[in-house]
């Protein structure tokens, strides 16, 4: 008797395009079709497993090849249908990919096309998960789907269009299944149990419906293993859990409300009780994630939307309400997200309680999980809105104070710690406080002045005759007066206007502003001034104190036994009689260090 029983997702299996559930849109335009006689050499089905791919290509097939076709109703009375009904391999051949994937096997259809149909009108071929064909088989049958014979149609099916060839999509109409709705699958399902009188309430419907995730054959396959429990008894929701092996409503709820109320010791016990009923780790935490799912849902969407959007009855969607009082959406957000990293790590773990009992500790310690409230308020005092009494807390008094009378102590204490309060502001003023801005000279530090002007100039030419030849007379922010001992620079600088240029622009830049510049040959008087100031740039041995005075830099008198002994042997230096150099001359060989060997 069992070897005749038919499962109810064949027995009750669409056999026109009326009785096909949902997929309204290719009900629609396959009718139009067959109407019209206008029948393509391919068609490409491809959605969700169990959303009627296979069934529509059987329907299509026998509306076409019925002996009172091409119908939308065919008789399902003809030999036609009913070897189509009966899967008989005679005009209507269905062909499972996965198995029939290599290249000999699409030569073995390519031979079998040319014969002609037996008892219907066309030989169709209705190819089932496609995309299991390797790249050969399917360039071989590619020229046959392009330009196939006149009585030959493909029906190619998917659950993975992506990894069909794009010149196999572009050679068929594509009609692409959706999802059946949740109402839709209850409708069927309620209309199959009463055919077979199968007692079953609303509620446990909703849930096998909401278990299939849109797929009608897993929803018949699960009401039919669980028509053995409608004969004696009714059908209930906990019936439905227990089957698929999912933890009740009640369960849930409570293991949410320790883990809300950062109870930890009443979550691990709800835990033990519902591992020790052999419910798996991960089973427990993805049902739990799914609960705090359904609760976010409760949090932020219409009440009216709940029973569809959660699969919960009135009662457990009030109570859900409830419960959705005492968190934050932050909140729910941050325990779906921990639930869904230790659901990750049981995956992985060989020690999945171990992970579990973890998990769960971890979500009932509520600490880190505070509320925006309490949040804004953390922010605010790190930004420094404390009182004054906050910041002098943590600061502590080194130096030990004086002896004092009783009455007084708290008063001096008090003032104490103000004290190191001011001592403390000022020292973070101090730290924090701009960069001291330097002085400007007076003009008489004639020498700094000298030498701020000369590492402002960056060309070479012009530095070095100012360096080796040039005395500043006079350096302050009304003038700027530089000698020479001859005509020759004077004019070289003068009648050179980038020169010029140059020195003028690095005046500007120790002093701010334009300055005038003279530049002029040394009178008498100044020139042991610089005669001094070129020996000294010679030796810097014999360099010794100097002194300013308003108008002039007076260079201290050197004697000249100090200058010969610190002459180098067997070298002549500028003041050589052998060797009467130019100006020119001098300064090169003090430009680049040279001198003259004998």
């Amino acid at each position: 008797m069992s070897g005749n029983y038919t499962p109810l997702y064949r027995k009750y299996r669409p056999q026109t395009l009326d009785t096909l559930v949902g997929q309204e849109h290719i009900k629609k335009t396959l009718a139009s079709a067959i109407e019209l006689g206008k029948i393509s050499h391919a068609y490409l089905f491809t959605g969700p497993r169990g959303t009627g791919k296979t069934s529509t290509a059987r329907i299509l097939a026998k509306s076409l090849n019925c002996k009172n076709g091409p119908t939308v109703h065919p008789c399902g009375e003809c030999e036609s249908c009913k070897d189509i009904t009966n899967s008989i391999p005679i005009d209507v051949i269905e062909i499972d990919a996965a198995s029939n994937r290599k290249v000999e096997d699409a030569r073995d259809i390519l031979e079998k096309i040319q014969y002609i149909p037996v008892n219907g009108k066309y030989k169709i071929y209705i190819i089932d998960e496609v995309h299991m064909l390797t790249k050969e088989a399917f360039n071989t049958l590619l020229k046959t789907l392009e330009e196939p014979p006149e009585n030959v149609i493909f029906i190619l099916a998917t659950t993975e269009v992506h990894k069909v060839l794009d010149t196999i999509k572009s050679r068929c109409q594509r009609f692409d299944f959706r999802r059946i709705t949740t109402d839709d699958i209850v409708k069927h399902l309620r209309w199959i149990s009463n055919k077979e009188k199968i007692k079953i309430t609303d509620d446990a419907l909703f849930a096998i419906a909401k278990n299939s995730a849109g797929g009608m054959r897993d929803s018949i396959s699960l009401l039919d293993q669980l028509s053995i429990l409608g004969f004696s008894k009714e059908i209930t929701i906990d019936d439905v859990n227990s089957i698929l092996g999912r933890i009740s409503f009640d369960v849930l709820y409570k293991l949410s409300n320790a883990i809300i109320t950062s109870s930890s010791a009443s979550a691990i016990e709800i835990l033990n009780e519902v591992y020790n009923s052999g419910n798996e780790p991960l089973q427990i935490m993805t049902n739990l994630n799914e609960y705090f799912k359904n609760l976010l849902v409760a949090k932020t969407c219409s009440e009216d939307l709940l029973p569809e959007l959660t699969s919960l009855n009135e009662t457990q969607i009030k109570e859900l309400l409830v419960q959705t009082k005492a968190l934050e959406t932050q909140q729910i957000v941050f325990l779906i997200e921990r639930i869904s990293y230790y659901i990750k790590e049981i995956k992985l773990s060989v020690n999945q309680h171990l992970w579990l009992e973890v998990g769960i500790i971890d979500l009932s310690n509520m600490s880190e999980n505070s509320t925006l409230l309490d949040l804004q308020n953390r922010v605010r005092a790190l930004e420094g809105k404390i009182t004054l009494s906050e910041q002098a807390q943590p600061i502590s008094v080194v130096t030990r104070p004086a002896p004092i009378q009783p009455a007084k102590k708290e008063t001096i204490l008090a003032k104490d710690t103000e004290q190191k309060i001011v001592e403390t502001i000022s020292e973070q003023e101090e730290m924090f406080a701009p960069p001291p801005i330097s002085k400007k000279s007076d003009g008489n530090n004639i020498t700094s002045l000298w030498n701020s002007i000369l590492s402002n100039i960056t060309v070479t030419s012009t530095q070095g005759p100012l360096k080796q030849l040039a005395t500043p007379l006079k350096i302050d922010e009304e003038e700027v007066i530089i000698t020479f001992a001859t005509d020759f620079w004077v004019n070289s600088i003068n009648n050179d206007t980038s020169k010029k240029e140059l020195i003028k622009d690095a005046i500007k830049k120790v002093f701010g502003k334009d300055i005038p510049l003279i530049i002029k040959v040394a009178k008498e008087d100044n020139k042991n001034t610089v005669q001094n100031s070129t020996t000294e740039k010679q030796n810097p041995v014999i360099q010794e104190s100097k002194t300013t005075t308003e108008n002039d830099t007076v260079l201290a008198d050197t004697k000249p036994e100090k200058k010969q002994i610190n002459k180098p042997a067997k070298e002549t230096t500028l003041t050589n009689a052998k060797h009467q150099e130019s100006d020119q001359e001098k300064m090169i060989i003090d430009l680049f260090d040279g001198k003259y060997v004998e």
